[in-house]
């Protein structure tokens, strides 16, 4: 069973269908994801899970244990590989 889809429109004046309670825009996840670094390798909602508390960087993401970023809503298991390789290339890793 399909759950219906509404018409919602952003606060940029978007408009799109979404069947979920997620507000998230597509259009403004496009038009927001940064052209190099490690978050324009992930998808939005991993991106905005990160952002959302203030991780932006590499560095601050290796001050965070695999399992505290597991626990964010949006990151997910495919996620994890990408955030260790980036870290790795820099040199860092996740807190143990």
């Amino acid at each position: 069973m399909k759950a219906e889809k509404s018409l919602r429109v952003c606060e940029k004046g978007h408009t799109y269908y979404k069947s979920s309670d997620c507000r998230s825009c597509p259009t403004c996840d496009k038009e927001e994801k940064p052209e190099s670094g490690f978050l324009s390798k992930l998808a939005a909602p991993a991106r905005r899970a990160l952002t959302n508390v203030g991780i932006d960087t590499l560095e601050k993401l290796s001050q965070y244990t695999e399992k505290d970023i597991l626990n964010l809503h949006g990151i997910g298991k495919t996620t994890m590989p990408i955030l260790r390789t980036s870290l790795e290339e820099a040199g860092l890793s996740f807190k143990e």
